[in-house]
C-alpha cells in the first residue's frame, strides 16, 4: 500500500530535503518502518529506546491524531497522508 508521509522541516535533511515521501505500509507502524528503511535516521528521531513514539512527536493519519485512534496499529489506506508533527512549546 502506498502512502505519503509529510516530513516536518526539522527532519527534511533525513529525506534528502523532501517535504513529502512515498512509502508502503498497512499501518502507521509499518509506514514509519518503511520510512526508516528508505531514509535511515528517522527511527532514532521518532522513537525512544523502548520503541515508543517520543512524547514530542505527533503523528496524524488523514488529519486524525493516532493517539486517539489505534496508535501505531492505526490502519493506513492506499493514498492516505501520514503527517509527522513535532510538538511546539513556547512561553
Amino acid at each position: 500500500m502506498g502512502a505519503t508521509v509529510r516530513i516536518p522541516t526539522q527532519l527534511r535533511n533525513l529525506a534528502g530535503g523532501s517535504a513529502e515521501v512515498k512509502v508502503d505500509g498497512a499501518t502507521v507502524g509499518a509506514v514509519l518502518a518503511d520510512l526508516e528503511r528508505a531514509h535511515p535516521g528517522f527511527r532514532e528521531r521518532l522513537f525512544d529506546d523502548a520503541g515508543k513514539l517520543r512524547r514530542f512527536v505527533n503523528v496524524f493519519v488523514a488529519d486524525e491524531d493516532i493517539r486517539f485512534l489505534q496508535g501505531l496499529e492505526t490502519p493506513v489506506a492506499e493514498g492516505q497522508v501520514v503527517s509527522i508533527v513535532p510538538a511546539v512549546a513556547g512561553g
